[in-house]
Protein backbone atom coordinates (compact mmCIF):
# COMPACT_ATOMS: atom_id res chain seq x y z
CA UNK A 1 0.00 0.00 0.00
CA UNK A 2 1.63 3.56 -0.70
CA UNK A 3 1.27 6.91 0.40
CA UNK A 4 -1.63 7.45 -2.23
CA UNK A 5 -4.34 6.06 0.14
CA UNK A 6 -3.21 8.59 2.80
CA UNK A 7 -6.25 10.49 1.50
CA UNK A 8 -10.01 11.21 3.05
CA UNK A 9 -12.70 8.43 2.19
CA UNK A 10 -14.46 11.26 0.29
CA UNK A 11 -11.49 12.00 -2.07
CA UNK A 12 -11.59 8.29 -3.40
CA UNK A 13 -15.24 8.44 -3.68
CA UNK A 14 -15.30 11.71 -5.97
CA UNK A 15 -12.31 10.68 -8.18
CA UNK A 16 -14.32 7.10 -8.76
CA UNK A 17 -17.48 9.22 -9.91
CA UNK A 18 -15.65 11.73 -11.88
CA UNK A 19 -14.02 8.97 -13.79
CA UNK A 20 -17.53 6.75 -14.01
CA UNK A 21 -19.00 9.90 -16.09
CA UNK A 22 -15.83 10.68 -17.91
CA UNK A 23 -15.15 13.64 -16.19
CA UNK A 24 -11.52 13.84 -16.73
CA UNK A 25 -11.38 17.25 -17.81
CA UNK A 26 -7.69 19.80 -16.52
CA UNK A 27 -9.03 21.53 -12.80
CA UNK A 28 -7.33 24.22 -11.03
CA UNK A 29 -7.53 23.92 -7.26
CA UNK A 30 -6.34 26.66 -5.41
CA UNK A 31 -4.70 26.37 -1.94
CA UNK A 32 -4.67 29.07 0.65
CA UNK A 33 -5.67 30.53 4.17
CA UNK A 34 -8.76 32.02 4.80
CA UNK A 35 -7.58 34.33 7.32
CA UNK A 36 -4.40 34.42 9.79
CA UNK A 37 -4.22 33.31 13.08
CA UNK A 38 -4.54 35.60 16.28
CA UNK A 39 -0.98 37.04 16.63
CA UNK A 40 0.37 36.78 13.48
CA UNK A 41 1.19 38.88 11.11
CA UNK A 42 2.31 37.26 8.16
CA UNK A 43 3.24 33.38 7.20
CA UNK A 44 5.70 31.62 5.90
CA UNK A 45 5.25 29.36 2.75
CA UNK A 46 6.88 26.28 3.63
CA UNK A 47 5.76 22.25 2.85
CA UNK A 48 5.84 22.58 -0.90
CA UNK A 49 9.14 20.15 -1.38
CA UNK A 50 7.32 17.44 0.70
CA UNK A 51 4.12 18.08 -1.28
CA UNK A 52 6.16 17.96 -4.53
CA UNK A 53 7.65 14.54 -3.45
CA UNK A 54 4.13 13.03 -3.05
CA UNK A 55 2.94 14.50 -6.39
CA UNK A 56 5.87 13.13 -8.54
CA UNK A 57 5.82 9.59 -6.86
CA UNK A 58 2.42 9.13 -6.91
CA UNK A 59 0.50 6.06 -8.29
CA UNK A 60 -2.02 3.99 -7.53
CA UNK A 61 -1.12 -0.21 -7.57
CA UNK A 62 -3.36 -3.27 -6.94
CA UNK A 63 -2.82 -2.58 -3.13
CA UNK A 64 -4.11 0.90 -3.10
CA UNK A 65 -6.84 -0.42 -4.91
CA UNK A 66 -7.75 -3.31 -2.83
CA UNK A 67 -7.54 -1.18 0.71
CA UNK A 68 -9.69 2.14 -1.23
CA UNK A 69 -12.25 -1.10 -1.69
CA UNK A 70 -12.24 -2.13 1.56
CA UNK A 71 -12.71 0.84 3.14
CA UNK A 72 -15.56 1.55 1.04
CA UNK A 73 -16.89 -2.52 1.57
CA UNK A 74 -17.36 -2.64 -2.30
CA UNK A 75 -15.25 -5.45 -4.75
CA UNK A 76 -11.95 -4.69 -5.57
CA UNK A 77 -12.86 -4.77 -9.58
CA UNK A 78 -15.88 -1.50 -8.42
CA UNK A 79 -12.47 0.28 -7.49
CA UNK A 80 -10.16 -0.35 -10.48
CA UNK A 81 -10.82 2.38 -13.02
CA UNK A 82 -8.38 4.38 -10.34
CA UNK A 83 -5.37 1.30 -10.60
CA UNK A 84 -2.57 2.94 -12.18
CA UNK A 85 -4.23 6.72 -11.84
CA UNK A 86 -0.45 9.24 -11.82
CA UNK A 87 -0.10 12.63 -11.03
CA UNK A 88 0.33 14.30 -14.46
CA UNK A 89 -0.87 18.06 -13.85
CA UNK A 90 1.42 20.86 -13.48
CA UNK A 91 1.95 23.03 -10.19
CA UNK A 92 2.22 26.57 -9.69
CA UNK A 93 3.50 27.66 -6.09
CA UNK A 94 4.95 30.33 -4.10
CA UNK A 95 8.19 29.06 -2.97
CA UNK A 96 9.19 28.25 0.43
CA UNK A 97 10.63 31.08 2.69
CA UNK A 98 8.65 33.50 1.12
CA UNK A 99 5.98 35.53 2.92
CA UNK A 100 2.27 35.13 2.64
CA UNK A 101 -0.49 36.82 3.41
CA UNK A 102 -4.47 35.88 3.84
CA UNK A 103 -6.23 34.65 0.49
CA UNK A 104 -3.04 34.43 -1.74
CA UNK A 105 -2.61 31.16 -3.01
CA UNK A 106 0.53 29.37 -1.60
CA UNK A 107 -0.07 26.91 -4.67
CA UNK A 108 -2.48 26.16 -7.61
CA UNK A 109 -2.54 22.23 -9.13
CA UNK A 110 -4.04 21.77 -12.57
CA UNK A 111 -4.48 18.53 -13.37
CA UNK A 112 -7.18 15.80 -14.83
CA UNK A 113 -10.19 16.45 -12.19
CA UNK A 114 -9.99 12.91 -10.51
CA UNK A 115 -6.24 13.70 -10.12
CA UNK A 116 -6.15 16.85 -9.02
CA UNK A 117 -8.60 15.60 -6.42
CA UNK A 118 -7.14 12.80 -4.88
CA UNK A 119 -4.59 14.63 -3.75
CA UNK A 120 -6.22 17.58 -1.79
CA UNK A 121 -5.93 15.54 1.23
CA UNK A 122 -2.10 15.39 1.16
CA UNK A 123 -0.99 18.62 -0.02
CA UNK A 124 -3.43 20.20 2.36
CA UNK A 125 -1.87 18.71 5.31
CA UNK A 126 2.02 19.27 4.26
CA UNK A 127 1.45 23.23 3.57
CA UNK A 128 -0.80 23.29 6.82
CA UNK A 129 1.39 21.91 9.18
CA UNK A 130 4.66 23.05 7.56
CA UNK A 131 3.46 26.64 6.93
CA UNK A 132 2.40 26.95 10.38
CA UNK A 133 5.65 25.87 12.18
CA UNK A 134 7.55 27.82 9.99
CA UNK A 135 6.03 30.64 10.78
CA UNK A 136 5.98 30.40 14.49
CA UNK A 137 10.19 29.63 14.16
CA UNK A 138 10.74 33.04 12.09
CA UNK A 139 8.95 34.62 15.07
CA UNK A 140 11.46 33.12 17.92
CA UNK A 141 14.32 34.24 15.94
CA UNK A 142 12.60 37.84 15.41
CA UNK A 143 12.34 37.92 19.74
CA UNK A 144 15.89 36.79 20.03
CA UNK A 145 17.05 39.92 18.21
CA UNK A 146 20.40 38.39 16.53
CA UNK A 147 20.91 35.43 19.83
CA UNK A 148 21.26 31.82 18.65
CA UNK A 149 18.07 29.68 18.82
CA UNK A 150 17.99 26.06 18.91
CA UNK A 151 15.21 23.74 18.88
CA UNK A 152 14.51 21.17 21.92
CA UNK A 153 10.69 20.37 20.51
CA UNK A 154 11.09 16.42 19.45
CA UNK A 155 9.90 14.82 22.80
CA UNK A 156 7.00 16.34 22.47
CA UNK A 157 6.12 16.87 18.43
CA UNK A 158 3.24 14.88 17.31
CA UNK A 159 5.05 12.38 16.17
CA UNK A 160 8.51 12.19 15.05
CA UNK A 161 7.83 13.12 11.36
CA UNK A 162 6.25 16.19 12.65
CA UNK A 163 9.11 16.37 14.60
CA UNK A 164 11.53 16.35 11.93
CA UNK A 165 9.21 18.96 10.07
CA UNK A 166 9.76 21.39 12.81
CA UNK A 167 13.42 21.17 12.35
CA UNK A 168 13.06 21.86 9.04
CA UNK A 169 10.78 25.22 9.42
CA UNK A 170 13.16 26.33 12.49
CA UNK A 171 16.51 25.58 10.13
CA UNK A 172 14.18 27.31 7.47
CA UNK A 173 13.96 30.36 9.61
CA UNK A 174 17.36 30.58 10.33
CA UNK A 175 17.58 28.40 14.26
CA UNK A 176 21.34 27.74 14.65
CA UNK A 177 20.30 23.56 15.64
CA UNK A 178 18.65 20.88 16.91
CA UNK A 179 18.71 18.09 19.70
CA UNK A 180 17.13 16.00 16.96
CA UNK A 181 20.12 13.73 15.51
CA UNK A 182 18.21 12.47 12.67
CA UNK A 183 17.19 16.13 11.28
CA UNK A 184 20.31 17.32 11.71
CA UNK A 185 22.19 14.46 10.04
CA UNK A 186 19.66 14.61 7.32
CA UNK A 187 19.27 18.28 6.95
CA UNK A 188 23.09 18.80 7.26
CA UNK A 189 22.70 21.60 10.17
CA UNK A 190 24.50 21.31 13.91
CA UNK A 191 23.06 18.78 16.65
CA UNK A 192 23.04 19.99 19.44
CA UNK A 193 22.45 19.31 23.84
CA UNK A 194 23.74 18.97 27.03
CA UNK A 195 22.29 16.75 29.52
CA UNK A 196 19.75 15.86 31.92
CA UNK A 197 18.74 16.09 35.33
CA UNK A 198 18.62 12.45 35.67
CA UNK A 199 22.08 12.88 34.30
CA UNK A 200 23.46 14.88 37.57
CA UNK A 201 21.22 12.61 39.94
CA UNK A 202 23.02 9.68 38.80
CA UNK A 203 26.12 10.59 40.72
CA UNK A 204 26.94 11.34 43.83
CA UNK A 205 27.48 14.67 43.74
CA UNK A 206 26.85 17.39 41.04
CA UNK A 207 30.55 18.10 40.78
CA UNK A 208 31.06 14.16 39.75
CA UNK A 209 28.92 15.07 37.07
CA UNK A 210 30.02 17.60 35.29
CA UNK A 211 33.53 16.08 35.97
CA UNK A 212 32.63 12.80 34.62
CA UNK A 213 30.60 14.31 31.70
CA UNK A 214 33.49 16.70 30.65
CA UNK A 215 35.80 13.06 30.79
CA UNK A 216 33.80 12.09 28.34
CA UNK A 217 33.07 15.03 25.67
CA UNK A 218 36.71 16.68 26.24
CA UNK A 219 35.43 19.49 23.47
CA UNK A 220 33.33 22.48 24.47
CA UNK A 221 30.73 21.35 27.11
CA UNK A 222 27.47 22.87 28.63
CA UNK A 223 26.74 22.23 32.34
CA UNK A 224 23.00 21.72 33.35
CA UNK A 225 23.06 23.77 36.32
CA UNK A 226 19.47 23.78 38.38
CA UNK A 227 19.16 19.96 39.28
CA UNK A 228 19.03 21.43 42.84
CA UNK A 229 20.42 24.59 43.96
CA UNK A 230 21.05 26.82 40.98
CA UNK A 231 23.70 29.28 42.15
CA UNK A 232 25.48 26.77 43.83
CA UNK A 233 25.26 24.60 40.58
CA UNK A 234 27.02 27.37 38.55
CA UNK A 235 29.66 27.81 40.89
CA UNK A 236 30.30 24.52 40.60
CA UNK A 237 30.12 24.51 36.88
CA UNK A 238 32.36 27.36 37.04
CA UNK A 239 34.87 25.71 39.03
CA UNK A 240 35.41 22.24 37.10
CA UNK A 241 35.59 24.55 33.49
CA UNK A 242 38.46 26.33 35.11
CA UNK A 243 40.48 23.19 35.90
CA UNK A 244 39.84 22.18 32.42
CA UNK A 245 41.22 25.30 31.34
CA UNK A 246 41.07 27.91 28.81
CA UNK A 247 41.09 25.12 25.61
CA UNK A 248 37.74 24.25 26.87
CA UNK A 249 36.00 27.18 28.64
CA UNK A 250 37.04 29.58 26.24
CA UNK A 251 36.11 27.32 23.17
CA UNK A 252 31.90 27.67 23.64
CA UNK A 253 31.23 25.97 27.02
CA UNK A 254 28.33 27.25 28.43
CA UNK A 255 25.82 26.13 31.46
CA UNK A 256 22.30 25.85 30.68
CA UNK A 257 19.67 27.45 32.87
CA UNK A 258 15.87 25.61 32.39
CA UNK A 259 13.46 26.75 35.37
CA UNK A 260 12.64 29.66 37.29
CA UNK A 261 13.14 33.25 36.77
CA UNK A 262 15.45 32.88 34.11
CA UNK A 263 16.53 36.36 33.71
CA UNK A 264 17.78 36.85 37.09
CA UNK A 265 19.15 33.47 37.58
CA UNK A 266 20.93 34.49 33.87
CA UNK A 267 21.84 37.83 35.99
CA UNK A 268 23.52 35.98 39.13
CA UNK A 269 25.01 33.35 36.55
CA UNK A 270 26.85 35.80 34.58
CA UNK A 271 27.97 37.31 38.25
CA UNK A 272 29.50 34.56 38.86
CA UNK A 273 31.18 33.25 35.69
CA UNK A 274 32.75 36.18 35.52
CA UNK A 275 34.16 36.83 39.06
CA UNK A 276 35.11 33.61 38.09
CA UNK A 277 37.37 34.72 35.27
CA UNK A 278 35.27 32.91 32.70
CA UNK A 279 33.91 35.66 30.53
CA UNK A 280 33.99 33.21 27.66
CA UNK A 281 31.54 31.06 28.93
CA UNK A 282 28.10 31.32 27.81
CA UNK A 283 24.44 30.88 28.71
CA UNK A 284 21.72 28.92 27.56
CA UNK A 285 18.07 28.75 28.41
CA UNK A 286 15.68 26.60 28.07
CA UNK A 287 12.18 25.24 29.99
CA UNK A 288 8.94 26.74 27.70
CA UNK A 289 10.16 28.94 25.74
CA UNK A 290 8.31 30.55 22.91
CA UNK A 291 8.72 34.18 20.80
CA UNK A 292 7.22 35.52 23.65
CA UNK A 293 9.00 34.72 26.72
CA UNK A 294 12.23 35.28 24.22
CA UNK A 295 11.03 38.51 23.72
CA UNK A 296 10.53 39.37 27.11
CA UNK A 297 14.16 38.45 28.26
CA UNK A 298 15.77 40.13 25.30
CA UNK A 299 13.93 43.20 26.37
CA UNK A 300 14.92 42.78 30.20
CA UNK A 301 18.63 42.82 29.79
CA UNK A 302 19.26 39.48 30.31
CA UNK A 303 22.36 37.86 29.65
CA UNK A 304 21.68 35.02 27.80
CA UNK A 305 23.56 34.00 24.82
CA UNK A 306 21.36 30.97 23.21
CA UNK A 307 17.67 30.57 23.57
CA UNK A 308 16.29 26.84 23.21
CA UNK A 309 12.51 26.45 22.62
CA UNK A 310 10.81 22.85 22.19
CA UNK A 311 7.25 22.27 23.25
CA UNK A 312 5.59 25.55 22.70
CA UNK A 313 7.58 26.68 19.10
CA UNK A 314 7.52 22.48 17.99
CA UNK A 315 3.58 22.59 18.05
CA UNK A 316 2.61 26.02 17.34
CA UNK A 317 1.10 26.12 20.72
CA UNK A 318 -0.89 29.22 20.29
CA UNK A 319 -1.98 28.62 16.73
CA UNK A 320 -1.21 25.08 15.89
CA UNK A 321 -3.32 24.75 12.57
CA UNK A 322 -4.15 27.35 9.74
CA UNK A 323 -7.56 27.76 8.10
CA UNK A 324 -6.59 26.42 5.11
CA UNK A 325 -8.69 25.33 2.08
CA UNK A 326 -7.94 23.56 -1.41
CA UNK A 327 -11.09 25.11 -3.51
CA UNK A 328 -11.68 24.23 -7.38
CA UNK A 329 -11.73 27.50 -9.21
CA UNK A 330 -11.19 26.47 -12.79
CA UNK A 331 -13.21 23.60 -14.57
CA UNK A 332 -12.72 22.62 -18.73
CA UNK A 333 -11.96 26.40 -19.19
CA UNK A 334 -15.25 27.28 -16.85
CA UNK A 335 -14.06 29.46 -13.92
CA UNK A 336 -15.83 28.20 -10.75
CA UNK A 337 -16.93 29.62 -7.07
CA UNK A 338 -18.16 28.62 -4.08
CA UNK A 339 -20.83 31.24 -2.68
CA UNK A 340 -21.71 29.37 0.77
CA UNK A 341 -21.28 32.08 3.44
CA UNK A 342 -18.11 33.33 5.06
CA UNK A 343 -16.53 30.77 2.53
CA UNK A 344 -16.75 32.10 -0.47
CA UNK A 345 -14.08 31.53 -2.90
CA UNK A 346 -13.07 33.99 -6.21
CA UNK A 347 -12.84 31.70 -9.42
CA UNK A 348 -9.87 31.14 -11.99
CA UNK A 349 -6.25 31.03 -11.49
CA UNK A 350 -4.66 33.58 -9.93
CA UNK A 351 -1.41 34.95 -9.71
CA UNK A 352 -0.18 37.54 -6.38
CA UNK A 353 1.92 40.42 -6.98
CA UNK A 354 3.91 41.75 -4.09
CA UNK A 355 5.14 45.64 -4.57
CA UNK A 356 7.32 47.23 -1.98
CA UNK A 357 6.54 46.99 1.88
CA UNK A 358 4.45 43.82 0.87
CA UNK A 359 1.52 45.71 -1.09
CA UNK A 360 0.19 42.65 -2.27
CA UNK A 361 -2.03 42.51 -5.05
CA UNK A 362 -4.03 39.03 -5.75
CA UNK A 363 -4.87 39.05 -9.96
CA UNK A 364 -5.60 36.39 -12.56
CA UNK A 365 -3.41 34.10 -13.57
CA UNK A 366 -2.96 35.90 -17.00
CA UNK A 367 -3.03 39.63 -16.38
CA UNK A 368 0.03 41.70 -16.58
CA UNK A 369 2.74 42.65 -13.57
CA UNK A 370 1.88 46.00 -12.63
CA UNK A 371 4.96 47.91 -12.26
CA UNK A 372 7.60 47.77 -9.51
CA UNK A 373 5.74 44.58 -8.84
CA UNK A 374 6.86 40.24 -8.84
CA UNK A 375 4.87 37.77 -9.33
CA UNK A 376 5.07 35.30 -6.13
CA UNK A 377 3.63 31.49 -7.32
CA UNK A 378 6.11 29.97 -9.99
CA UNK A 379 5.93 27.04 -11.84
CA UNK A 380 7.56 24.02 -9.97
CA UNK A 381 6.02 21.63 -11.38
CA UNK A 382 4.88 20.47 -15.34
CA UNK A 383 3.12 17.30 -16.62
CA UNK A 384 4.00 15.42 -13.03
CA UNK A 385 7.31 16.30 -13.16
CA UNK A 386 9.57 18.77 -11.28
CA UNK A 387 10.80 21.85 -13.84
CA UNK A 388 13.93 22.54 -11.05
CA UNK A 389 16.22 20.70 -8.91
CA UNK A 390 15.10 20.84 -5.36
CA UNK A 391 15.27 23.77 -2.96
CA UNK A 392 17.72 24.20 -0.47
CA UNK A 393 17.63 25.27 3.31
CA UNK A 394 20.15 28.55 2.66
CA UNK A 395 17.90 29.14 -0.89
CA UNK A 396 15.17 29.33 1.64
CA UNK A 397 16.75 31.50 4.57
CA UNK A 398 18.21 34.14 2.18
CA UNK A 399 14.35 34.24 0.83
CA UNK A 400 12.61 34.77 4.51
CA UNK A 401 15.27 37.39 5.21
CA UNK A 402 14.56 39.17 2.18
CA UNK A 403 11.01 39.23 2.65
CA UNK A 404 11.35 39.70 6.34
CA UNK A 405 13.52 43.09 5.52
CA UNK A 406 10.46 44.16 3.45
CA UNK A 407 7.85 43.35 5.59
CA UNK A 408 6.29 46.61 7.55
CA UNK A 409 7.83 46.87 10.86
CA UNK A 410 4.06 46.51 12.54
CA UNK A 411 3.57 43.38 11.02
CA UNK A 412 6.74 41.81 12.72
CA UNK A 413 5.54 42.91 15.93
CA UNK A 414 5.71 39.39 18.56
CA UNK A 415 2.19 40.69 20.50
CA UNK A 416 -0.65 42.51 18.53
CA UNK A 417 0.84 42.39 15.03
CA UNK A 418 -0.62 44.27 12.01
CA UNK A 419 -1.16 41.86 8.92
CA UNK A 420 -1.12 43.78 6.24
CA UNK A 421 -3.94 43.01 3.74
CA UNK A 422 -3.40 41.73 -0.03
CA UNK A 423 -6.28 44.20 -2.92
CA UNK A 424 -7.75 42.74 -5.08
CA UNK A 425 -7.24 43.30 -9.08
CA UNK A 426 -10.08 44.96 -11.22
CA UNK A 427 -10.14 42.06 -13.78
CA UNK A 428 -10.45 39.45 -10.86
CA UNK A 429 -12.86 41.41 -9.29
CA UNK A 430 -15.20 41.77 -12.06
CA UNK A 431 -14.75 38.12 -12.99
CA UNK A 432 -16.15 37.18 -9.47
CA UNK A 433 -18.95 39.75 -9.87
CA UNK A 434 -19.27 37.55 -12.96
CA UNK A 435 -19.89 34.22 -12.43
CA UNK A 436 -21.61 35.07 -8.91
CA UNK A 437 -24.24 36.87 -10.83
CA UNK A 438 -24.42 33.33 -13.60
CA UNK A 439 -24.55 30.94 -10.58
CA UNK A 440 -27.03 32.82 -8.41
CA UNK A 441 -29.28 32.84 -11.69
CA UNK A 442 -28.82 29.73 -12.49
CA UNK A 443 -29.95 28.97 -8.54
CA UNK A 444 -33.18 31.16 -8.48
CA UNK A 445 -33.93 29.40 -12.36
CA UNK A 446 -33.62 26.22 -10.41
CA UNK A 447 -35.70 27.12 -7.74
CA UNK A 448 -38.40 28.39 -10.29
CA UNK A 449 -38.90 25.19 -12.14
CA UNK A 450 -38.52 22.56 -9.39
CA UNK A 451 -42.10 20.94 -8.81
CA UNK A 452 -44.31 22.19 -5.86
Amino acid sequence: MSDATTTDLYEVTMAMSYLREGMTAPATFSLFARDLPAGRGFLVAAGLESALDHLSGLLVDPTDVEAFAAALHRPPRDLRPLLGLEFTGDVRAVPEGRTVLAGEPLLEVTAPLPEAQLVETYVLNQLNHQTTLASKAVRCVLAAAGHPVVDFSLRRTHGTQAGFQAVRAGAMAGFAGTSNVAAATALGIPAVGTMAHSYVEAFPTEEDAFRAFARAHPGPVTFLVDTYDTEEGVRTAARVLRDLGPAVHDAGSAVRLDSGDLGALARRARALLDDAGLPGVRITASGGLDEYAVEDLVRSGAPIDIYAVGTRVGVSADAPYLDTAYKMVEYDGRPVMKLSSAKVTAPAPKQVFRGAGCADVIALAGERAPDGTEPLLETVMRDGRRTRPRTTLGACRDRLTADLGALPPSARRIREPVAPRASVSEPLRDLTARVRRRLEERTAAAGLSAPP
